[in-house]
């Protein structure tokens, strides 16, 4: 799976989201609105965490989601 495919999906993928990374609130995830560049951002707000750990751990759940 890549990135076009959650962005054009994003009702549907917020859910699997919102349970990876429970700290997002449905406000933040309206605001993303499947853009990467904007989860990581809320990651890396709401967690604490570097870009770099954000992009590894958004890349993680694509691959996590793929195998689903």
């Amino acid at each position: 799976m890549n990135w076009d495919q959650v962005e054009g999906n994003w009702k549907q993928f917020k859910g699997n989201v919102q349970q990876q990374w429970g700290k997002l609130s449905d406000d933040d995830l309206d605001v993303v609105e499947g853009r990467r560049t904007e989860l990581a951002g809320k990651l890396q707000e709401r967690y604490g965490i570097a870009q770099e750990e954000a992009e590894r751990e958004i890349d993680q759940w694509l691959k996590q989601s793929q195998s689903n």
